[in-house]
């Protein structure tokens, strides 16, 4: 695909669609470009007018492709789980992500997706999951020293850099403080990479130099600089450990095959994309709502102070739910702003959802942050209510109703890690430091690919004043 020229692509698209069998869904399938760009910056709004209007199914043509969305919890089970064989990741909407990611997990289907993801589960192991506590504990403390109090700070910012950081080390083994990954700033090449997806879709279709693209690809080949000198002075030194590099370098398949170089590259880029970008949205959107909510911050540091031992959770705690106020809250964050805002796939064949039918190479979208905000599935979907998810709320939801994580084979593989970095790094910011909005900051949200503060997040930073605020649980 990257050796194809952009124009082939698009006219092989439009190819498909007038092949296509079957009528697609109701919905605005002539061409509009306000519509276009009206998504790119409020797909939100439009998806939630489009449910009201056509149901849980329908079409809508961005630039040159009608593209189906599904939503609500059936339209979820349906694409992740009972018919997820029926879609391929690969040649859906963000098929532009294989000009960073390569052939990394995120970007391949099939038996070579089942085979990539068998060869890594060992590295997420919960045995090893938790062996990563100290890691970020000590690099979140670290960087808490940065934020002073009475001083102004982008905490979006702050936790991209720290989540670097931690996958760095957590994941892959690396020192940040090495020569080698201080000559670059991967979180910031990761920003300026990422960017292709806020340009303009017009833009997008260009391989220029000075395009979006051309700038993603600058901004990969500093970050192979790193990962392949890596990848070199491991090979040469023999030099191993517990993280998943180690791990990806001596995998062998059944037939005693290795990983190339290449693999090896796509797997890394891969899991550093996820593995800091996911953790950076969610902090930085939990302590948004935190930071207008304040009650609810101070019941979350009631109940550290109640069950933790020196102001510190531990792997047990923090891995089994056992802080269960924290757990509502990472739960209802994640509901309102899932970072992996939505799943891109194409049809395999012609389908048939609830009598609706679908044809064979369409262009399906599953929106896990428009179902989110469903009000016949989520009451008052636009507040922030962790109560929702107390265990027997989150029991009652119906399958497919919730899915931050995606689900069935394509569940994210870093679920689990994910989960335990955000838990560590909320519960040290909650003991150590409060935060307040500017009283002129009005969040807005870009899509790049996954959701943030489009203005980054500024607060002035504090120090919290101990208080007697009861349990969340007390009130809901």
């Amino acid at each position: 695909m990257l050796n194809r020229s952009p124009l082939s692509v698009v006219l092989d698209d439009i190819r498909d669609e007038r092949r296509a069998s079957v009528p697609y869904p109701p919905g605005e399938t002539r061409f509009s470009l306000p519509r276009t760009r009206r998504f790119a910056q409020e797909p939100l709004e439009m998806l939630l007018e489009s449910y009201e209007r056509f149901g849980p199914v329908f079409t809508l043509r961005l630039l040159h492709s009608n593209v189906v969305f599904m939503l609500g919890p059936a339209a979820n089970h349906y694409i992740l789980v009972s018919h997820a064989s029926d879609f391929q990741w690969r040649e859906g909407s963000f098929r532009d992500l294989i000009g960073l990611m390569g052939d990394g997990l995120l970007t391949i289907d099939g038996d070579f997706h089942r085979r990539s993801r068998r060869i890594m589960l060992p590295a997420f192991h919960r045995d090893n999951i938790a062996a990563s506590v100290d890691v970020i504990r000590t690099e979140t403390e670290r960087a808490i020293e940065q934020l002073e109090p009475g001083t102004s700070a982008d905490l979006y910012d702050w936790t991209r850099h720290l989540a670097m950081r931690v996958a760095m080390r957590a994941l892959f083994g690396l020192d940040p403080d090495s020569g080698r990954a201080q000559a670059i700033d991967a979180a910031g090449l990761f920003e300026e990479a990422l960017a292709f997806y806020a340009s303009d879709y017009l833009l997008r279709v260009f391989r220029g130099k000075r395009s979006p693209w051309g700038r993603m690809q600058v901004a990969a080949r500093k970050l192979d600089t790193l990962i392949y000198a890596e990848i070199a002075d491991r090979r040469a030194s023999g030099r191993r450990g517990s993280d998943i590099l180690s791990l990806l370098l001596d995998a062998e398949d059944e037939d005693g095959s290795r990983l190339n170089d290449r693999q090896v590259r796509d797997e890394v880029m891969t899991l550093l994309f996820a593995g800091h970008d996911t953790t950076t949205s969610t902090i930085s959107f939990m302590f948004y709502e935190l930071a207008r909510q304040p009650s609810i911050a101070e019941r979350l540091r009631a109940e550290q102070r109640t069950l933790l031992t020196d102001g510190r959770a531990s792997a047990a705690q923090l891995l089994g739910g056992e802080l269960p106020e924290l757990e509502m809250v990472v739960d209802e964050t994640l509901r309102k702003y899932p970072p992996a805002w939505v799943g891109p796939r194409r049809a395999v064949r012609d389908l048939d959802f609830e009598g609706t039918p679908i044809p064979d190479r369409a262009f399906v979208n599953y929106c896990s942050w428009a179902s989110h905000h469903l009000p016949e599935v989520f009451a008052e979907p636009d507040r922030f209510r962790p109560e929702r998810f107390t265990p027997e709320a989150r029991a009652a939801l119906p399958k497919g109703a919730y899915v931050p994580f995606g689900g069935g084979s394509r569940t994210c593989i870093g679920m689990r890690f994910g989960q335990l970095e955000v838990r560590t790094i909320a519960t040290s910011l909650l003991a150590a430091r409060s935060f307040e909005l500017p009283a002129d900051f009005t969040l807005t949200i870009r899509q790049m690919p996954t959701i943030s503060p489009r203005q980054g997040l500024p607060v002035h930073v504090g120090v919290p004043v101990p208080s007697d605020a009861p349990p969340l649980g007390a009130v809901a």
